[in-house]
């Protein structure tokens, strides 16, 4: 292990020095505004800086490829890292949060999760503010992807490292030739869409900055707003269009935009199989809402309960957790159903979290599969998707994902309700948190300020665990990986 130490330090050490240059958009912003946030974002950068000179420097000629188990730790403990550093500036700088708060709140922004311990985000300085849309921003696709895209010293071993933050069940698809290449091509997409999602909030009447922070929370399904209403802050009807149009888009699959923007078309939206059945259940489950919330009279008029339904609907199932109404207070079945659709996410190789609609059709087809079989014993029913059969390596990897996934829910929720949080409360937050959708049932409905010190921490490994797709921080418990 010992002569792997050299290259997993120095591949942390890189990433570190990267994540330093996160604060200071807030820094220079800070001291525009003379807010007295500015030594805050100018300690967190130093020390950020510094952790990772520490580790580069006396690894810097260290030239070893990273084989798997070591993109496995690199991409762990890099969140972890970055995290722990990156929460200074929410103690030593408006809101004045606890380390335990502070870092819960980074966490959730870097997993794109969304849910604060903060109320009275009207009244922070724009420099915080701007510091939360951009950990959500960062978060998006993933530290690590960045990384790869900008450092040409982490060439060497890219595939091992990427393949702890990219989402779905496939995680060998490249691009283009080069894995450095792929994760560059990933991030200008997403930039450009960003800069469109700003554009548009911005014409649409935002004031500029909201447009600014609003963009990168949007295209990274991750829900973090200026304003303790949320979207709902802004009470205008094309505003929430433009946000469901960037949120279908940033669930939608990255590698997906990039056929589209080769081609120069969007008719590959069409085609895709996986992009079509999420706006399917989207519309599905917007009238089922709707119908639900028309019969009880919660809005005066069907165009705005078609509305209302229709924007919390999308921003559940992307997980990106906007609110326009407070839908945890909805009656009946609406508010559960939307926290459910978290569970199913967006598109494999998205921002979104949740299991991954990819995913939910193999099981869906594996249980279809299990039950002919019991019609007819003797009958083959291979597994299907998009006319072609799916392997069994691969049916029984998805089965596996799926199964951990809801065995960490669970144990994640026994784990909160230990603490002495209420049960109900317990598991949903464990909810929110393993699906990145942010905004929870209960005690967490609006925020997880109530929440005490352990479920905090519970709650940041759970959004990690979910935001890594579990395996990524599992696999580095089981001894027999370090046995190699």
């Amino acid at each position: 292990m010992a002569s792997r130490a050299g290259p997993i330090l120095r591949a942390i050490g890189n990433v570190q020095l990267l994540s330093s240059v996160l604060v200071l958009p807030s820094l220079a912003l800070s001291l525009g505004d003379a807010d007295g946030a500015e030594l805050a974002f100018l300690q967190s950068f130093l020390v950020l800086f510094a952790v990772g000179l520490l580790m580069y420097l006396p690894t810097r000629r260290a030239r070893s490829e990273l084989r798997l188990r070591d993109g496995f730790l690199v991409t762990s403990a890099v969140w972890a890292i970055v995290s722990l550093v990156l929460a200074l500036p929410l103690m030593l700088a408006p809101p004045y949060l606890g380390y335990i708060g502070a870092l819960f709140e980074v966490v959730s922004g870097l997993t794109t999760t969304g849910s604060t311990v903060i109320v009275g985000l009207d009244g922070l300085p724009r420099s915080v503010l701007l510091y939360r849309a951009l950990l959500q921003f960062y978060g998006g696709l993933g530290i690590v992807v960045l990384a790869v895209a900008v450092l040409p010293s982490l060439r060497v071993g890219g595939m091992q490292l990427t393949k702890g933050e990219i989402t779905g069940p496939v995680k060998n698809t490249k691009l283009t030739p080069r894995i450095r290449e792929t994760a560059a091509a990933l991030w200008t997409i997403y930039l450009g869409l960003n800069v469109a999602c700003i554009l548009a909030y911005w014409a649409c009447g935002m004031g500029f900055f909201d447009a600014l922070c609003h963009g990168f929370t949007t295209v990274a399904t991750s829900g973090f707003s200026n304003h303790d209403a949320s979207l709902g802050h802004f009470d205008n009807p094309v505003i929430e269009i433009v946000a469901i149009v960037f949120m279908l888009l940033g669930s939608a699959s990255f590698a997906l935009h990039y056929v589209a923007w080769r081609r120069g078309s969007a008719t590959v939206y069409a085609g895709d199989g996986e992009f079509r059945l999420l706006l399917r259940i989207a519309g599905v489950l917007t009238l089922v809402v709707a119908l639900d919330l028309g019969l009880r009279g919660v809005y005066a008029s069907g165009g705005e309960t078609l509305r209302h339904a229709a924007f919390q609907v999308v921003s559940g199932l992307t997980t990106t957790g906007y609110t326009t109404s407070g839908f945890a207070h909805w009656p009946g079945m609406a508010p559960a159903l939307i926290v459910l659709a978290a569970f199913v996410g967006g598109c494999a190789g998205s921002t979104a979290g949740g299991i991954k609609l990819v995913r939910v059709q193999i099981v869906a087809r594996l249980a279809r599969r299990e039950l002919m079989r019991l019609v007819h014993p003797h009958g083959r029913f291979p597994v299907k998707l998009n006319r072609s059969i799916v392997g069994d390596e691969l049916i029984n990897t998805v089965a596996a994902f799926v199964a951990v996934f809801f065995a960490s829910l669970i144990a994640s929720g026994l784990a909160i309700a230990a603490t002495g949080v209420d049960l109900y409360t317990a598991f949903a937050a464990a909810a929110s948190c393993i699906t990145n959708l942010g905004p929870g049932l209960g005690g967490v409905a609006a925020h997880f300020q109530d929440l005490n010190d352990a479920a905090l921490l519970i709650s940041a490994l759970t959004m990690l665990i979910g935001r890594l797709e579990v395996f990524t921080v599992l696999v580095l418990l089981t001894p027999a990986l370090w046995r190699e």
